[in-house]
């Protein structure tokens, strides 16, 4: 297995609900998991954020704040991450399949409804006793 490799899952929220994504295409295809992506060389958190949700979802976000992190073996896939949750509002745009390759369905869910099976890291913050702020 590789060194560990940089994601970023964006929660934007928006009337006390957030947006998750069913995936496809690759790891974890076929679960449940906000918008994100791989942290580029220099790039910080933040700044992925709105390039990943913008390019997933065609959504702006705004006041950005860290969350929490977490450890994400993927053992089938032989891939490891460590993921960083940045925890956004919702700002402006409809949000729409940009990347149907990767996507087949986006939702704004709560906290207690999201559908299953979630994304490993998703599943990783939910078992840790994470709850995003109301």
């Amino acid at each position: 297995m590789d060194r560990p490799k940089v994601g970023v899952g964006v929660f934007v929220f928006k009337d006390g609900k957030f947006l998750l994504m069913h995936r496809k295409g690759s790891h974890g295809s076929g679960t449940w998991c906000p918008p994100g992506g791989h942290l580029e060389g220099g790039e910080e958190p933040e700044e992925c954020a709105k390039r990943e949700t913008m390019e997933e979802i065609g959504v702006k976000i705004k006041n950005l704040r860290r969350g929490p992190w977490t450890n994400d073996v993927f053992i089938e896939e032989n891939k490891h991450y460590i993921t960083l949750c940045i925890i956004s509002d919702y700002d402006s745009g409809e949000p729409k399949i940009m990347e149907p390759d990767k996507c087949t369905e986006w939702r704004w869910v709560t906290w207690e409804d999201m559908p299953k099976p979630l994304f490993l890291p998703t599943l990783n913050l939910k078992k840790s006793g994470w709850i995003p702020p109301k």
